[in-house]
């Protein structure tokens, strides 16, 4: 099973995620890695932190000569704004964010919680899932999140190769895949940022050149779109997740939602083992396993709960009406979150790869993708 876990705090010496199960015989480029943790720290709307950090990882172990082992890799990101002991505690809890509820639940300090529940943490997730996406390439699996709407604003994806839009992505000051529209999404940011206020979206990742049957349909909590709609929601400040039409489905009637099924012979020796579809509403998923198809997930992110001009709280010492307590923030991470759920979404579909193929080397697994695929060729 492949799996990861991480640890750190916010303005602590250090992030940390333990990734087990990853397959030996793997060649692994850092550079790509750093690559993604400097776009989560970039995007328009960010704050003063992004300033201060320059996100790089380091190996720890889990590989000989740049070269996976199989056994447990960690991987680590370095905080520059190493405070952790300087820092007071927060009096007064800031809604929206964990403070109250962690302060009450471990009878301790705002601090000690904030510190954790702090989207920081999203750094080793970004390098853990950068790490897995090396392991979709080899079987020429490729990923993209992008920002699909911002403050409002519904940006429509450019058409083309996952390989343009993700050109176009990184063109883009939002991480959309329309730059025109870009000026228009900073003036919003800018106003929302001179009236002391945050800005939410949604994100959108497609994963594509799924083989089928990835996940599995016979227990619940084994299902993809269940493990991917988990680890999304589990990213900071996201508060919804679709898949496919998601709730748009429930809107239509069932000619409408589900998507035909078509064979072409001469596809037979694909991927895809000949099957088509001219209509992916499904997003890549039915009962919990790929069907071939492109996998697209949405999630909502909510505004950053820190605000500039604070909403109303209460003091924890004497229980009195105050505002919340302030502390440096973005105005819209929108951009990042887009970042933070390609690569989350990429840890959730690589773990199935190796659910299907095996873990021990890349080798094996590519074997036995072939010999899947040859004798479903023949199904």
């Amino acid at each position: 099973m492949l799996r990861y876990w991480t640890a750190g705090e916010s303005h602590g010496k250090t992030l940390l995620a333990l990734v087990d199960g990853f397959p030996a015989g793997l060649a692994i480029e850092t550079d790509s890695i750093d690559a993604d943790l400097k776009r989560r720290q970039g995007g328009y709307g960010r704050g003063g932190r992004q300033k201060i950090e320059t996100d790089t990882v380091e190996v720890l172990t889990g590989i000989w000569q740049n070269v996976t082992l199989g056994s447990p890799i960690a991987l680590q990101v370095i905080n520059k704004d190493f405070k952790l002991e300087r820092l007071k505690d927060l009096d007064r809890p800031r809604p929206g964010h964990g403070d109250l509820t962690g302060a009450i639940k471990y009878l301790g300090s705002i601090r000690g919680v904030l510190e954790r529940a702090s989207a920081r943490e999203t750094a080793v997730r970004v390098a853990a899932g950068a790490l897995a996406k090396q392991l979709l390439v080899a079987f020429d699996i490729h990923c993209i999140g992008f920002v699909a709407e911002l403050g409002g604003i519904a940006i429509e994806p450019q058409p083309g190769t996952i390989s343009e839009q993700l050109q176009l992505r990184d063109e883009s000051e939002i991480y959309s895949l329309d730059p025109s529209r870009d000026d228009e999404v900073k003036q919003l940011i800018d106003e929302t940022g001179e009236a002391g206020d945050t800005l939410g979206g949604v994100l959108e990742v497609r994963v594509e050149g799924l083989p089928f049957g990835l996940g599995t349909h016979a227990q619940w909590d084994r299902k993809l779109d269940g493990r991917i709609a988990q680890a999304v929601m589990a990213v900071q400040a996201i508060k919804g997740v679709e898949i496919g039409l998601g709730f748009e489905a429930a809107r239509r009637p069932g000619s409408k939602v589900h998507d035909p099924i078509l064979y072409d012979e001469s596809q037979k020796d694909t991927n895809t083992l000949g099957y088509s579809r001219p209509t992916n509403n499904a997003g890549g998923l039915e009962a919990g396993m790929t069907n071939g198809q492109p996998l697209v997930v949405r999630a909502a992110k909510k505004p950053i709960s820190t605000l500039r001009k604070p909403l109303e709280s209460i003091n924890l010492e004497t229980k009195e009406a105050e505002l919340a307590n302030y502390e440096r923030s973005d105005v819209c991470a929108v951009s990042a979150a887009g970042i933070i759920i390609e690569n989350v979404v990429a840890f959730e579909v690589a773990t199935a790869l190796v659910e299907k193929f095996g873990n021990d080397s890349i080798q094996e697994m590519l074997a036995r993708r072939d010999l899947f695929l040859s004798m479903a060729q023949e199904r």
